[in-house]
């Protein structure tokens, strides 16, 4: 328990804490942000070209931008599994279920292609 005496030896530290927490969480969502390994984005960065007609400094900016849009929206562990259950959403029977059916599967995905929306509606110049 706080006694009186203690909060008035050190004043400041309720305050200091206070930043430091601040600090702490901040760099929690810069570390999320650049947690996708950087061959990842090399690649999500030239499919994005590839479907935009090719290579031109204007799509791959856009491009750059969209994937950086996508992990402000989801952790590399997230999007990494929603792009697997998208690519394999497809398969098949029943060796395709494991992909379509669980209700992680389906929330992944939408997440994703929201995420890739709205990052496609704020990178590219219409």
């Amino acid at each position: 328990m706080e006694s009186r005496n203690s909060r008035l030896r050190f004043p400041g530290l309720r305050r200091a804490s206070s930043r430091l927490l601040a600090t702490t969480v901040t760099e929690v969502e810069k570390t999320r942000v650049n947690d996708y390994p950087t061959r990842d984005r090399v690649e999500y960065v030239f499919n994005c070209i590839a479907k935009h007609g090719g290579l031109s400094y204007i799509i791959q900016y856009a491009c750059g931008c969209k994937i950086d849009k996508i992990a402000e929206k989801l952790s590399f562990q997230e999007y990494d599994e929603a792009r697997t259950f998208t690519q394999l959403y497809s398969t098949p029977g029943e060796k395709g279920a494991v992909f379509r059916d669980p209700k992680q599967s389906k929330g992944l995905r939408t997440r994703l292609k929201d995420a890739e929306q709205e990052a496609e509606k704020a990178c590219f110049v219409k």
